[in-house]
């Protein structure tokens, strides 16, 4: 089925290029989006620009909240190939990539060449794990390490492999997990061990225990993990009680952060993120647990099912949670689903497909809701455009399914996979560019072109009352926040002289200064106005303007 023909080769080779092609097709395109994109491009930027690769700063205040893995790698993005926008997402797409290749690699180790291909194309196609690796997060560089080790361990745990092997397959689990705390922090190292404690009680096999390496991997995290944490305590003493104590367990622990849902959050949220393979998913994951049934040995499918399955329970109980989270659970995920499919048979194919793309016609139909959701006094016409791309998006979707549903029922297992992978590949995409179409409400793009020349550094620039984390970044400088602190409150608290902490301490200030600039909500400037405060509107969105003083 996987033989090696030129017929088959040149039409791998086409469906990669066309994959690549659609992969990176729109990393520049589209405007950096508030909060995350705005937030770890301008810190990364500011980086580059200072030559301070150690202390994390935002709006030049520190920001301890992340380690730096990903801010290094964007700053160096950003040295080699200029501020753009594809440098400010290149960590994301690229991990996300490696990240499919890895799937790809260790499904054909585990469970043969059909499972590995098909598990890559069920990572490539599935709506979370493409639309995550287009966005600026941290989430996609945390989930490439983490399947980094939790692949490397799968294949150091199987019955063939000699202690030497062993050894080196868990060396790099280690070292995976180490740039995976320094890419997040320590829930890197806290859901690995989550997962082979619930695996050890749930298959009473603790030989497990007995494999990891703890002497490696003490080493391999104290060469690769520790040193940044040391320098960054030295050079910032109040670093550590922040960080360990207020990001990790106070954040866990609490609603602190306002980010508080209730305990069945992320089960829509993971049906939502593995369409196209929603329903096969559910087959795949009956067929997993049931394979190692009657092992002895170590149990591959159990523990990608395990895995998953921490993940979705140490989120579920954290006190703060976003979609994003976990994203972890894919990787492992698409590695038992590309085995089952591997194994399905065609009529059980085809079924699961039907209701994707009766949902697909319900997205193109439902599409126009959209326009409803605006807020902000938002043109409509932004939304109806994005609908739009949302309809597209939907009727290719169908017709992909559709397409994969008569491939299916004629046997032809490869084609029918590649459709429905390539259909969910390119709607994801389509939804996602489409969304630039709201930039002028959840970027600040737009505003600062409208500003000519920019301001230089010299020159005073103040965000009053609110802070769009794409500003700066587009500004190509900080701003001065003005009562404004948010999670920026630790970093002010060290040095209170980079803000101005009242309205009235603002307006001094501005009557002082000689050329001023100040970027405010619509709110905000009829405030100002109201006080009869000099100022001149030199640009303005729906959501802000921006004033100089004349």
């Amino acid at each position: 089925m996987f033989a090696p023909t030129p017929l088959r080769r040149v039409v791998s080779g086409f469906l990669l290029l066309i994959f690549l092609g659609l992969w990176f097709a729109n990393i520049e395109s589209r405007k950096l989006i508030k909060p995350d994109e705005g937030r770890y491009a301008e810190i990364s930027r500011e980086m580059a620009a200072s030559g301070d690769w150690l202390t994390p700063r935002l709006n030049a205040i520190k920001y301890f909240e992340k380690p730096p893995l990903q801010y290094w790698a964007t700053a160096a993005a950003f040295s080699v190939f200029g501020v753009h926008h594809w440098t400010a997402r290149l960590w994301s797409a690229l991990t996300g990539l490696l990240g499919i290749l890895l799937i790809g690699y260790t499904g054909r180790r585990l469970f043969g060449a059909p499972a590995g291909v098909y598990g890559a194309m069920v990572a490539a196609s599935s709506l979370f794990y493409v639309a995550l690796a287009h966005i600026t997060t941290l989430d996609m560089g945390l989930t490439f390490f983490m399947t980094g080790a939790l692949c490397a361990f799968l294949l150091g745990q199987q019955a063939d492999a000699s202690v030497s092997q062993r050894r080196r397959w868990m060396a790099l689990a280690w070292a995976a997990t180490a740039a995976a705390i320094l890419s997040k922090g320590l829930v890197a190292l806290v859901i690995p061990g989550f997962a082979i404690f619930l695996y050890v009680l749930v298959q009473r096999d603790w030989r497990i225990l007995s494999r990891l390496e703890p002497l490696l991997a003490l080493g391999l995290l104290a060469v690769i993990a520790a040193p940044w944490f040391v320098l960054v305590s030295m050079a910032n003493p109040e670093f550590p009680e922040f960080f360990f104590i207020h990001e990790h367990f106070t954040r866990f622990l609490t609603t602190e952060h306002r980010r508080g849902e209730p305990w069945w959050y992320f089960v829509p949220m993971l049906l939502l993120g593995l369409i196209p393979w929603t329903l096969t998913a559910v087959a795949a994951l009956q067929h997993a647990w049931r394979a190692d049934a009657a092992t002895t040995g170590f149990a591959n499918h159990r523990f990608l099912v395990i895995w998953s399955a921490a993940i979705l329970l140490f989120f579920s109980l954290s006190g703060s949670k976003l979609p994003a989270y976990i994203l972890p659970m894919f990787p492992a995920m698409a590695l038992f689903i590309g085995h089952y499919l591997a194994l399905a048979t065609p009529c059980a194919m085809a079924w699961q497909m039907v209701p994707i793309a009766m949902s697909g016609v319900g997205l193109a139909l439902a599409a126009p809701l959209v326009i409803a959701s605006r807020h902000n006094g938002a043109p409509a016409e932004y939304y109806d455009q994005f609908a739009q791309w949302i309809q597209v998006a939907g009727g290719i979707g169908t017709a992909s399914t559709i397409a994969a549903i008569v491939l299916a029922l004629r046997n032809l297992r490869a084609a029918a996979v590649a459709t429905a992978a390539l259909g969910g590949l390119l709607c994801t995409q389509i939804v996602v560019t489409g969304h630039d179409s709201l930039n002028p409400i959840s970027s600040a793009h737009g505003l600062v072109n409208q500003l000519e020349p920019l301001p230089g550094p010299e020159v005073p620039f103040y965000s009053v009352l609110t802070y769009d984390q794409t500003l700066p970044f587009y500004l190509g400088r900080p701003v001065t926040l003005v009562a404004f602190r948010d999670e920026m409150d630790f970093g002010l608290r060290q040095e209170p002289a980079l803000a101005i902490e009242s309205l009235a301490e603002f307006e001094k200030r501005w009557i002082n200064d000689g050329q001023a600039f100040a970027a405010l909500s619509w709110e905000g400037y009829r405030l100002l106005d109201s006080h009869r405060l000099p100022m001149q509107m030199l640009a303005s969105d729906p959501r802000r303007v921006v004033v100089g003083k004349p």
